[in-house]
């Protein structure tokens, strides 16, 4: 079946319920379907049964391949692009660093401190663009200060990172990015070797696993992971966040009257419009067979997410943001299985505070131009701007 290139998934704008009308009618079709990714054939995996079957399937639907051919070019070796055995002992590795004090400290105060800072540099204003003001940079701040670079530097730093995930669309660019953080970190890794602190980098630097410890390479391949993986997609799900809140006035208002329904909207949030609607993997090295389709090898296949979030036999009233709706047990959103997302605890309490000091700063926020604040994308998926008074 011939696939229109303006139904491309890795090009297409997709703004608004354009993205949703689309993965509505292939889901409707059926559960598995043609599609386009890059200008090349690919296969759309839309409904929630054969989704939740595809994450769990690593022989079918290797996981790492995809990343490699994408992201690795710049961001380096990590779990991402590792399987098997390698995958379980890097993520040994990596994983404690995340449970340190230091991360308890930012849950507990820092959180809300950076949410408070970035709303004082507002000022006197009254109007703002608020994605490049707040939604596009606290994670970004979390994840610097969890590192420990200081502060005067945290603007450059965001500069860095925000400009490396310009690959594959801006590879010079992308790469001297990466290379300028390298450069940044190399001398504060030697330091936290000699003199470790209560930081993630130092929690990397003394990890061991079976008489293993990370280089400094594997290390910097890993924090690039944390912008990559975790600092991209809060930011998306902030913006979305905030956007879906004031795209309907009443939304904010019950939020902002009744503090109990604000864990269930993040939630329904990530249901509704999740940050990464589509993710691109790579069908394993022969042709396979999945819900009556052959897929040749090495097949870009595309977990929809967002259409499995909206699946109509799941979710009662899918096309509606209901506060009330209990689905944090059926969410595609952080891929079930194996590579269940191990940032999804802290992307979860950076939306809480952050939603929780702009109600309490800004209660009046409203959208100036909802049209050029709506979602855009198909892979990473938010508001690209978010004109907003108060």
């Amino acid at each position: 079946m011939p696939v229109p290139d303006q139904h491309d998934f890795a090009t297409n704008d997709f703004a608004g319920v354009a993205l949703h009308r689309s993965l509505a009618l292939l889901r409707a079709q059926g559960p598995v379907m043609p599609a386009r990714f890059g200008g090349r054939p690919a296969v759309l995996i839309s409904s929630h049964r054969a989704l939740a079957e595809a994450f769990r399937d690593n022989e079918r639907f290797p996981p790492a391949e995809a990343y490699r051919i994408t992201i690795e070019p710049v961001q380096g070796v990590t779990f991402q692009t590792m399987e098997g055995e390698q995958h379980r002992l890097y993520r040994r590795l990596a994983t404690p660093a995340f449970q340190s004090r230091a991360v308890e400290a930012m849950e507990q105060e820092g959180l809300a401190q950076i949410a408070h800072e970035l709303i004082d540099r507002l000022g006197t204003q009254r109007s703002a663009d608020f994605a490049s003001a707040f939604t596009h940079r606290v994670a970004f701040a979390v994840i610097s200060r969890m590192l420990g670079i200081p502060g005067d530097r945290e603007d450059q730093f965001r500069d860095w990172a925000v400009g490396f995930l310009e690959f594959p669309r801006d590879p010079v660019r992308s790469r001297h990015c990466a290379e300028q953080i390298t450069r940044y970190l190399l001398p504060i890794l030697a330091e936290r070797r000699r003199e470790p602190r209560d930081d993630i980098l130092s929690g990397l630097v003394l990890a061991e696993v079976d008489d293993r410890q990370l280089t400094d390479e594997e290390i910097l391949a890993h924090i690039r992971l944390l912008f990559s993986a975790g600092a991209s997609t809060t930011t998306d799900a902030l913006g979305n966040l905030v956007y879906t809140l004031l795209a309907q006035p009443e939304r904010w208002q019950a939020v902002l009257a009744q503090p109990q329904l604000r864990a269930n909207a993040i939630e329904e949030l990530l249901r509704f419009e999740t940050p990464v609607a589509v993710l691109p993997r790579l069908s394993a090295a022969q042709a396979v067979e999945f819900h009556g389709m052959r897929i040749p090898a090495s097949t870009f296949c595309l977990f929809a997410i967002a259409a499995a979030n909206r699946d109509p036999t799941v979710f009662t009233q899918p096309d509606v943001f209901d506060m009330h709706r209990d689905s944090s047990k059926k969410l595609l959103s952080f891929g079930p299985g194996p590579r269940l997302c191990p940032g999804m605890h802290l992307a979860r309490r950076q939306l809480a505070v952050a939603l929780d000091v702009v109600l309490e700063r800004l209660p009046g926020l409203s959208l100036r131009d909802p049209e050029a604040a709506v979602p855009r994308g198909a892979i990473l998926r938010g508001p690209a701007t978010l004109p907003v008074s108060w």
